[in-house]
């Protein structure tokens, strides 16, 4: 690979120094989905290769502005921003052959974090009047199919940071992939065309809608007269833990390949869909002038704090394996290092959009508990108070039998189980919201026990219906949805563990411009013809939620009463009594770079060391699981599954090296 040095080193530093260097810098704590969708390129379809996707929870296999704008939650700081960004997921190419993807710096337990969005005013030489992207606008930076570099400002417009902030000499910038280990992992980078023909909201190409300066600068020029509307500039990094495989390096080249099959790094692109509240988009545009790059010298924007960014994600929709040991890049993606363009591969397997993946245990059957959402949790002050226990083999069943008596079962860190008879408002689950629900349960490696301070929780069911709330994404439509059962049914269970991969539902991947959600059955029902349903239309013009299951506002007095009679005196030792530990809040997501600019190795903070640790496969048998004792600070932390990335993933060992893949 023939080295192609930054062609434009400081330019953007020299950009910065000058009064236009007001920028405001959007981090993204959670990750929306990992999946093969790309609904700008491949809408209603499954897109060719891996993306990992951060913004709003509207996003779907084919969206439109007001499906972005209907998000009940973003995954990024800025609440009213609900657009959707994404980039090519990374993999690591071992020496045999196999790829493993390659966590982001700021991952935590898993939830994708480490995406930083940054909004650039850059008026050009002429001071240009900026404007806000207008509603429906969206548009791609870079090409998936390059494998050179071609020297113009959109080739320049990518680039990789080798992170070194002990300044060992590493350090640096390139267009392609550093040739050499990065200490502290590399960040790549993406800056989009800031011009705009002013008339088409997209185009053919998704490109040719919008385009670079000039002259100038690719980040801060004159704009053509093809394309005379000036708009706020947007810059996407991401940091890759790539540091993890310092000692897996082989041969002459380096070991890292995009999910499209680029070893080269020329091939780096990002996919941006708006759903932004345009007039406070241009308010921040026109109003927000500091250099700080600071959110909170921003009067126009309302922040989420980090857990409510985590907790916003969506189940995936496709069944393939995407992370952990892979035989191949998901999709057909053979390695081509160019330097002519990837070509497209014939003959290649069509996958389908299936069912949404589930991440609850379907008890309305055979139990006659409903799963009602993922709700929060405090060490100190119990969400259920009445009854606990906390054993290293619990289940799903253990706990709500446990639980009979009371109208709550909950479950948390993969061991624990609480039980109460109601379900304070502000710890209930937030419709729309999957939540950060996704231990693997100590007793069955198949069913989810909750997660870090967030339980599972099940309801005892009363009345006529029992019925499970379900997220989905569907075919253009992400939807939260139910699954029911009358709750006198005595058929037999039909238990939906969790999580359950995306069942194929041979769904059209043909485009449509409706807004009409698909939803998925998976309760076993009474039907006398012994079907099931597997969809039902919700409302148009919003994301649907259970009208049967009141949210936020939630007491015991809103379910029907169960048949059972309360146990309310009876009590077992919480896990504090017990001598369990509490559990360890996720370390805080590092903050970027002050700036996109090329700074010395020394500038950039430090950020906090992760170890990867992901679901093990529960079809590999070369993945190996956690721990499923009690939780506690000296042992390994339960086994995460993650609604982002599929039924699957790989665990990193202790030390932060990764299991062999032979």
């Amino acid at each position: 690979m023939v080295s192609q040095s930054l062609t434009s080193v400081f330019s953007l530093v020299a950009a910065l120094a000058t009064p236009s260097s007001a920028f405001f810098r959007m981090t993204c704590p959670g990750g929306l989905v990992r999946e093969r969708a790309d609904p700008i390129t491949d809408p209603g379809a499954v897109s060719p290769h891996v993306h990992t996707i951060a913004g709003g929870n509207g996003f779907g296999f084919s969206m439109d502005y007001e499906q972005a704008r209907n998000s009940d939650c973003t995954s990024c700081k800025i609440k009213q921003d609900l657009s959707n960004y994404w980039t090519p997921t990374l993999y690591y190419h071992a020496e045999n052959g196999s790829f493993i993807d390659v966590p982001q710096v700021g991952d935590g337990a898993g939830k994708l974090g480490g995406m930083t969005v940054y909004y650039l005013q850059r008026p050009g030489p002429d001071n240009d009047e900026l404007n806000a992207f207008p509603e429906g606008f969206r548009m791609l930076a870079g090409d998936p199919n390059k494998r050179n570099f071609t020297g113009d400002f959109a080739a320049e417009a990518v680039s990789y940071v080798c992170l070194d902030y002990d300044g060992t000499g590493a350090g640096g910038e390139w267009n392609e992939f550093p040739d050499h280990n990065c200490p502290n992992g590399v960040r790549a980078q993406v800056f989009f065309p800031s011009c705009w023909d002013g008339e088409n909201l997209d185009s053919d190409d998704h490109r040719s809608h919008v385009a670079y300066p000039e002259s100038g600068e690719y980040n801060n020029g004159r704009c053509p007269d093809s394309h005379p509307i000036h708009l706020i500039s947007l810059f996407y990094e991401t940091i890759y833990d790539t540091n993890i495989f310092k000692d897996d390096w082989y041969g002459d080249g380096q070991p890292f390949v995009w999910s499209m099959g680029d070893p080269t790094g020329y091939g780096y692109h990002g996919d941006f869909v708006n759903g932004w509240d345009v007039d406070v988009l241009q308010d921040a545009v026109d109003s927000c002038t500091a250099d700080s790059g600071l959110l909170e010298d921003c009067d126009a924007f309302d922040l989420l704090d980090d857990s409510e960014c985590s907790a916003c994600m969506i189940p995936p929709s496709v069944d393939e394996q995407i992370t952990g040991v892979l035989d191949a890049l998901p999709g057909c993606n053979p390695v081509t290092e160019g330097p002519e363009p990837a070509a497209k591969v014939g003959d290649c397997p069509t996958a389908e959009i299936g069912t949404a993946a589930t991440f609850f245990t379907d008890l309305t059957a055979s139990l006659g508990w409903e799963y009602v959402g993922c709700g929060k949790d405090e060490y100190n002050d119990r969400t259920f108070s009445a009854k606990s226990t906390n054993q290293a083999d619990m289940t799903v069943e253990d706990c709500v039998d446990f639980c009979d008596g009371f109208d709550f079962a909950g479950l948390e860190y993969g061991t624990e189980c609480y039980c109460s008879d109601s379900l304070p408002e502000d710890r209930a689950p937030k419709p729309g919201l999957l939540g950060n629900c996704g231990m693997e349960c100590g007793g069955d490696d198949g069913e989810v026990c909750g997660g870090a301070g967030a339980l599972s929780i099940y309801h005892k069911c009363g009345g006529d219906e029992c019925s499970n709330v379900q997220y989905g994404v569907v075919g253009n439509s992400t939807s939260t949805s139910t699954t029911s059962t009358p709750s006198s049914s005595s058929s037999p269970s039909s238990s939906s563990s969790a999580p359950s991969p995306p069942a194929s539902s041979g769904a059209s991947t043909e485009d449509t411009s409706t807004d009409e959600s698909t939803t998925t059955t998976s309760s076993t029902s009474d039907s006398s013809d012994g079907t099931d349903s597997d969809s039902s239309p919700s409302e148009p013009d919003s994301i649907s939620t259970r009208e049967s299951y009141p949210s936020p506002s939630v007491s015991s007095t809103d379910f029907p009463p169960s048949d059972s009679t309360p146990e309310t005196t009876s009590t077992s030792e919480t896990p504090e009594e017990s001598g369990s530990s509490v559990e360890p809040e996720s370390p805080e997501e590092p903050e970027g770079p002050e700036r996109p600019s090329i700074t010395s190795a020394a500038s950039t903070p430090t950020p906090t060391p992760t170890t990867m640790i992901t679901a093990p496969s529960l079809s590999s048998s070369t993945m190996t699981s956690t721990s499923t004792s009690a939780p506690s600070h000296s042992q390994p932390r339960p086994t995460y599954y993650h609604p982002w990335s599929g039924n699957h993933g790989v665990v990193h060992e202790e030390d932060g090296s990764v299991p062999s893949c032979s």
